[in-house]
C-alpha cells in the first residue's frame, strides 16, 4: 500500500514563480480573497481580542475562551485542512494539529485534548486506507510532541464513494486550559511605539500558500517548510514567554504570512506596523508565505532587554521584525496606507 502514496519531495516552486515587482498589488489582490479579506466575518479580522474581566459563559465568544459552569477557564478551537492529505496525510494532520496548538499557546492557554475527522473518505478504495492511516499516525505522534490526550485514540470518519471531485479533509477540535488568567495574552497589537519579533526562522517558501494561490493561481505545491520538532521547541519557548510576561501581543504566523498575521493584530485597534524585510529571502516569500514554526510578538520597550536576554538563552532563531505605529502601514520605507483606510469596500 506504502506505493499509493509518494511523499512529495519537492521543497519549493518558488524558482518557478517570478517575483512580482509591486508588493502594492500583492496586497490589495489579497485583501479581496475570501480567506484574508478583513471584512469576512469568519476570519481573525473580525476578533476584537478579549479582557478576562469581560469573559463570560456565553456560546458566542469569539475568543474560543470560556467560563464553564464550575468557573474554569477553558479554550476549544476548530482547524480544518485539505493541502495533501492524499499525498502526505501524516505530515498534513501534524501541521493541522500544530497550527491549533500554537494558537493555543500565544493565548496562554494549555493544549490538553484533540479529536479529529476525516471527511469525504473512501475507505473501501486502499488509497483511502493509506490516507486514514497516515492521518492517524499523524494524530497519535503530534498529540505526543505536545502533550495532547487523543479522543478515543482514533480518528473517525465518514465514508463516500461518489462525490466527485471533492478533496479529502481533515477537520480537528481542541480543548485547552486556563493555568493562569492574569497571564492570558491576545494577537493585537498594544501601543506605539512597541517592538515586533519574530521567534522562528523565515524561509524561501511559498508552498501551499493563499499568496501562491490566489495571486499565482498554482493550486498544485508542495507543503510548506514543517519540522515538528522545532515547532514542540518552539510551542515550550511560547509558554515561558507568557509565564515571565515578556510579551504584550503574540499572533502565529498563518493564512497570508508575516503580513496578513500582522494586519490581523492590527486592524482591530486600529495600529500599524513599520517592518523591514531580510535581504537574504524574497520579499514575496518573507511576507506572504507560510511556512510553519513562526510566531509574531509584540514587546513593550521596557521589556526589549530582558526578552532578547531570555531569547538568546533558548537557541531559538528570532530576529526584529519593526516597531507598532500609530496607524500607518510601512514595509521597507515604503508606505502602504493607513490601517483604517485598507479595509475593500468599506
Amino acid at each position: 500500500m506504502a506505493e499509493l502514496i509518494q511523499k512529495n519531495t519537492e521543497s519549493s516552486l518558488i524558482d518557478q514563480v517570478e517575483e512580482p515587482k509591486d508588493m502594492n498589488d500583492i496586497v490589495f489582490n489579497l485583501m479581496v480573497n475570501p480567506n484574508l479579506t478583513p471584512v469576512n466575518y469568519f476570519n481573525d479580522f473580525s476578533e476584537e481580542g478579549f479582557e478576562v474581566e469581560n469573559l463570560s459563559g456565553k456560546e458566542n465568544d469569539e475568543s474560543g475562551i470560556f467560563i464553564s459552569d464550575n468557573g474554569a477557564l477553558m479554550a476549544m478551537t476548530t482547524h480544518a485542512l485539505h493541502h495533501h492529505l492524499e499525498s502526505d496525510p501524516q505530515t498534513a494532520t501534524e501541521i493541522l494539529i500544530s497550527r491549533a496548538a500554537r494558537r493555543m499557546i500565544c493565548q496562554g492557554v494549555k493544549p490538553q485534548a484533540v479529536s479529529a475527522f476525516l471527511y469525504h473518505i473512501n475507505i473501501a478504495n486502499p488509497n483511502g486506507q493509506v490516507i486514514a492511516s497516515g492521518a492517524k499516525k499523524g494524530l497519535e505522534n503530534a498529540a505526543q510532541k505536545f502533550g495532547l490526550k487523543v479522543s478515543e485514540r482514533k480518528i473517525r470518519f465518514d465514508s463516500f464513494s461518489a462525490h466527485g471531485p471533492i478533496s479529502p479533509t481533515i477537520i480537528i477540535s481542541m480543548v485547552g486550559s486556563v493555568p493562569d488568567k492574569d497571564k492570558l495574552v491576545t494577537h493585537q497589537l498594544k501601543n506605539k511605539g512597541n517592538d515586533i519579533f519574530v521567534i522562528g526562522k523565515s524561509h524561501e517558501d511559498i508552498n501551499s500558500s493563499e499568496y501562491l494561490e490566489f495571486y499565482h493561481e498554482i493550486n498544485d505545491s508542495p507543503l510548506p517548510v514543517f519540522d515538528i520538532n522545532v515547532e514542540s521547541r518552539l510551542h515550550e519557548v511560547m509558554r515561558q514567554l507568557v509565564d515571565k510576561k515578556l510579551i504584550s501581543s503574540a499572533s502565529p504566523v498563518g493564512k497570508g504570512g508575516l503580513f496578513f498575521s500582522l494586519m490581523r493584530a492590527g486592524m482591530p485597534v486600529g495600529l500599524g506596523f513599520d517592518i523591514t524585510t531580510d535581504a537574504e529571502i524574497r520579499k514575496d516569500a518573507f511576507l506572504f508565505g507560510e511556512s510553519m514554526g513562526r510566531i509574531i510578538v509584540g514587546v513593550p520597550k521596557d521589556l526589549e532587554d530582558d526578552f532578547v536576554d531570555f531569547m538568546q538563552g533558548t537557541k531559538l532563531p528570532f530576529f526584529t521584525l519593526g516597531h507598532v505605529t500609530k496607524g500607518e502601514v510601512r514595509v521597507d520605507d515604503e508606505s502602504l496606507g493607513y490601517i483604517d483606510k485598507m479595509i475593500p469596500n468599506a
